[in-house]
């Protein structure tokens, strides 16, 4: 079966309606198989499709779910959950700077900076945690903090590092044992303890 493309709207109203913020983080692999049965083609035609989408906030919002949070959702565990990580981080940036993000209501403001906050860089950490503090004040803040440390500490997000085939380091593997990602967030592991 030949799946079709997405408009925007549909990502938009499938991300925002249908799943909700309380399916946002919540692992589902019923949800996972869903997003790839949706939108799995439309996601293989991202470099092409979003230039058009970019022009206003709903469609950037559209473009940044569909770059940002649908490869998460449909390649866990697989290198290809990052693969369009620098095109969503290309499309903030130019949203930020149209202000497209302040036209968009929390919570789904929220996915204009994450792409930031999902990537390896530290310059794009603390981009990550002064907009959440800035705009999106609260809970965020604490995700985009814990990211941006770990980036500081580590250069890389350890919970990445079997996907991508990377060797981890002492260190690493003491977060993952620990229970990586989750273990810093519930305060069972501070970064402050692997100095």
């Amino acid at each position: 079966m030949t799946q079709n493309i997405a408009t925007p709207d549909q990502i938009v109203r499938f991300w925002l309606d249908e799943v909700g913020a309380q399916g946002w983080y919540t692992r589902s692999d019923t949800l996972d198989q869903t997003i790839r049965d949706r939108f799995m083609a439309t996601w293989e035609q991202a470099a092409t499709l979003t230039p058009d989408w970019t022009g206003t906030a709903e469609g950037t919002l559209a473009a940044l779910i569909l770059t940002d949070q649908f490869p998460r959702n449909m390649f866990r565990e697989d290198p290809r959950a990052f693969a369009t990580d620098a095109l969503a981080c290309a499309i903030a940036d130019a949203a930020i700077a149209n202000g497209f993000d302040l036209q968009i209501q929390p919570p789904a403001r929220q996915f204009f900076y994450l792409p930031f906050e999902h990537s390896e860089d530290l310059a794009d950490q603390d981009r990550a945690v002064a907009l959440f503090a800035e705009f999106m004040p609260g809970e965020n803040v604490h995700h985009a903090e814990l990211h941006r440390d770990t980036i500081a500490r580590f250069g890389r997000f350890p919970w990445r590092n079997a996907a991508l085939g990377r060797d981890p380091t002492p260190a690493e593997m003491h977060v993952m044992q620990a229970g990586g990602y989750g273990a810093l967030v519930s305060g069972k592991l501070s970064l402050a303890d692997l100095e």
